[in-house]
């Protein structure tokens, strides 16, 4: 791992495409003795960590600064750093652990959380003295807990976000979207969004989990219980993707030949080729889109159900955690507690990884943002006690159901098979997964 690493640049990511084999080397790591941070030592009589993180350059960049004035206040430790673009980072990660060289420190991403703590990789970090989480929202902690264990701690959060061109809504005659409105008035401006232009109203949403996640729990349910269990059926699922398959045949959504092209950035998207007036994504990641649609990019929630129950949440952007066989537990945690809830950390980190988790740091910062970064945060300024609290971690093999769900929806977009007959294909692939 190199030490303060070269910056290579990845593209933004709304959705999650990684293959079973994450989960298949997670299980090998669980059936080897000794898996543990085998690279951390001691070196010049200083403690060594290793700390790991998917990013950009900018993200990096920062990261390496807070990580210096960790240094400074703990002379006997030095943190090697590493990072690399996402997948990259998730597929890597998965084979360090498998290999006894599992990173001290490592980033998580919320669907990840259930898979590494049921292997045995994350260090329980909710009776650590040396973390305090008195300043996180407990909504929030739950999304790094596994059974009641917190194993993992968001370091920022984020929000689904409608993000549209306000200049082409004009040009439609659209009226802009309200913080109160519904599926049902979402699908009315799609349909004279594309009736008054030459593009779709947005971007299909029946691809993602994510956005099935925020109609779900708008209608009262939920993808899976507290306990792990399925929260939806079959039908629930049917209902969806009749829904929004049924918007892009009218060609109010995007059509399945730009749909399926999706991979998760930014310049994939039909919004963020210029083929949609709108598209959904997390707030975290509309720097992607502020680059392709310009000065006329606003944002918006996501609608809510029949009877105004929002769907969307706070998420954890992502989380950190430690390894279970870290030689350092006291240091790494140390290390977690600064960059959660240090003052100086959060001046540096900034919202590198979304806006803070900790209420201080976060009042601390808001004044000094401008711009994209501004507009983001009154975005969440004014979902502030409006949203229900986020779901918890979800179980293991959830994060390959990630990639099915888009290719079940596939085979309905291009009338291959119907929304009923895919949904039952669904849910016997996530029974499947949930029993392993």
């Amino acid at each position: 791992m190199p030490d303060k690493p070269q910056k290579s640049p990845t593209p933004p990511r709304t959705g999650i495409k990684v293959s079973a084999l994450t989960f298949a080397v997670l299980t090998l790591c669980g059936l080897l003795a000794g898996c543990g941070a085998g690279t951390s030592g001691s070196t010049g009589g200083k403690v060594e960590l290793q700390f790991s993180w998917w990013g950009n350059a900018d993200r990096a960049a920062a990261t390496n600064e807070a990580v210096d004035l960790f240094e400074q206040r703990h002379p006997n430790i030095e943190v090697q750093t590493s990072f690399s673009s996402y997948n990259s980072y998730i597929q890597k990660l998965a084979t360090q652990a498998a290999g006894g060289n599992a990173p001290d420190v490592m980033q998580l991403d919320y669907r990840q959380i259930s898979q590494y703590a049921s292997s045995g990789l994350l260090l329980p970090l909710g009776d650590r003295p040396e973390v305090s989480t008195e300043e996180v929202d407990s909504g929030m902690l739950r999304t790094g807990q596994v059974r009641g264990t917190q194993y993992a701690i968001p370091m920022g959060r984020t929000s689904q976000v409608l993000v549209y061109d306000s200049a082409a809504w004009q040009r439609a005659g659209v009226s802009e979207p309200r913080f109160d409105w519904t599926w049902q008035d979402w699908s009315a401006a799609m349909r004279k969004l594309n009736e008054n232009t030459d593009q779709a109203g947005s971007t299909d949403p029946g691809w993602s989990e994510d956005w099935f996640e925020v109609w779900l729990r708008g209608r009262g349910k939920s993808l899976y219980t507290d306990s792990g269990e399925l929260g939806f059926t079959e039908n629930d699922l049917a209902k969806f993707w009749s829904f929004t398959n049924g918007l892009s045949q009218q060609g109010a959504v995007s059509p399945a030949r730009q749909t399926t092209q999706i991979d998760g950035s930014a310049a994939n998207m039909p919004f963020g080729r210029g083929n949609a007036a709108s598209g959904i994504t997390w707030d975290s990641a509309v720097g992607g889109f502020q680059a392709l649609i310009g000065d006329s990019l606003r944002l918006a929630p996501l609608p809510s159900g029949p009877d105004g129950t929002p769907g969307q949440y706070f998420k954890p952007s992502m989380l950190v955690g430690v390894s279970a066989n870290s030689p350092h537990p006291e240091e790494a945690s140390q290390l977690v507690d600064f960059l959660i809830n240090d003052p100086a950390a959060g001046d540096v980190l900034g919202v590198s990884r979304g806006m803070p988790v900790n209420q201080d740091i976060r009042d601390d910062i808001t004044p000094s943002l401008s711009g994209l970064d501004k507009r983001i945060a009154d975005f969440q300024q004014r979902l502030e006690g409006k949203l229900l609290d986020p779901p918890s971690a979800p179980p293991a093999g959830d994060l390959a159901l990630q990639t099915t769900f888009q290719r079940d929806y596939d085979h309905v977009g291009f009338e291959l098979r119907s929304p009923r007959r895919m949904a039952e294909q669904f849910l016997t692939s996530v029974r499947s997964e949930l029993q392993q």
